[in-house]
């Protein structure tokens, strides 16, 4: 059986890179941005001045919020329709990106339903209105060279992982210098979604020589440098760029596991922001999936290529989750849910309904290891409580 390996056609990466938006060729442009933040970081008129400098009429669509809603979708949809782009120009996180990649499908196929698009590669064409440039300003999701996007349903509290390669971007500008601004807390988020992403895509069902190399670049960079990101360490700074769009290419044709489908639905219950919903759950998950014999060995081929002490297998796994854990504390992150803040009384009472929902999460289908629904709770018990997994 053949698998396929897809990335955006440009990637344009370094220092400055965000300079190759004035090479752009199209009639109308319309910029999706998130708040304020990117104003005032300055990367909002640099965009511009670039994007004057190809002619185009341009359009703002702004206030993408975090998680974004399908309403947001929608209405930035219904601006698109009306103004007519052939360029989308995503500048943001993942949520800004994630936003305007379904804005897009929504715009080139206005009677879809949005359920139809929860089936992975059944998205209908694109690009017959519309090309798609992203330029990522935080270092965690990878989007920018993904065929993700994900949609939050506030209502049904049920975050939409939407797959489809029609949706990866034309153009991706992986440009570090509009990172360093970011405040320390979503450094560490960010870090360990992008890190989240390599190790899970490393260990997935689709895992193939194609993803690993990216994946394992990407663990290796995040290991040497998210602490020092987190510090205001500019070097720091541009390789967790690099590393967390190298973990986007790993995952976009690996996919990813029960870490994500754990994190989606505390983000969608408590607000948890994802790179540290991830976070809390991915030493757990990597104990949990260890007990394969066949992730337990590419787990510790990790651990090796790290350099973290043990003698066997079962060491090198044991060392690579307090290795995991120990980055999460060097970052500032809360050892568990329940030091995060999330309520008690609240996670008893919604646990097997989120455990249910994070069955059917599409990321579930890749985990490498089976799970059913009472296991699935436990593995939100001892992530809420900070302990190892034995089971």
């Amino acid at each position: 059986m053949s698998s396929r390996f897809i990335t955006p056609r440009d990637v344009y990466f370094g220092e400055g890179a965000i300079e190759n938006l004035k090479d752009l060729k199209g009639q109308k442009a319309v910029v999706v941005i998130g708040g304020s933040s990117l104003k005032k970081s300055g990367a909002f008129d640099r965009v511009m001045g670039y994007l004057t400098q190809t002619k185009m009429a341009t359009k703002l669509i702004e206030g993408v919020e975090a998680d974004p809603s399908l309403e947001t979708v929608l209405a930035g949809a219904k601006v698109m329709s009306e103004f007519g782009p052939d360029w989308i120009v995503a500048v943001g996180g993942g949520s800004t990106i994630d936003a305007a990649k379904c804005m897009w499908v929504f715009y080139e196929n206005p009677d879809i339903k949005f359920e139809s698009l929860f089936t992975p590669h059944g998205f209908p064409p694109l690009r017959n209105k519309a090309r798609f440039a992203a330029v990522s300003t935080t270092s965690g999701t990878g989007t920018e060279v993904t065929a993700a996007s994900v949609v939050t349903d506030r209502v049904a509290k049920i975050k939409h992982p939407l797959i489809d390669y029609q949706i990866t971007p034309d153009v991706a500008i992986v440009d570090p210098e509009l990172t360093y601004s970011l405040p320390p807390h979503v450094v560490a988020s960010t870090g360990m979604d992008a890190l989240t992403h390599a190790v899970e895509a490393y260990v997935a069902r689709a895992y193939n020589p194609f993803s690993d190399p990216p994946g394992l670049m990407a663990i290796q960079l995040i290991f040497d440098y998210l602490e020092r990101s987190y510090h205001g360490d500019l070097e720091g700074r541009k390789n967790i760029h690099y590393a967390q769009t190298l973990a986007g290419i790993a995952f976009n044709s690996a996919f990813l596991g029960i870490v994500h489908s754990i994190a989606h639905t505390f983000g969608a219950y408590f607000g948890v922001p994802h790179g540290f919903g991830n976070a809390l759950a991915l030493a757990n998950v990597v104990q949990y999936n260890a007990k394969d014999p066949a992730v337990e060995i590419r787990y510790a081929d990790v651990a090796r290529r790290l350099g973290l002490p043990g003698s066997t297998n079962v060491s090198l796994v044991n060392s690579f989750a307090r290795a995991i854990r120990e980055l999460n504390r060097s970052v500032g992150i809360p050892p568990s849910y329940r030091a995060y803040g999330v309520p008690e009384d609240g996670f008893k009472a919604n646990v097997s309904d989120m455990a249910k929902k994070a069955l059917g999460d599409i990321c579930t289908l890749f985990n490498p290891r089976e799970i059913d629904h009472e296991v699935m709770i436990k593995l939100y018990w001892i992530a809420y409580e900070g302990q190892d997994c034995f089971f």
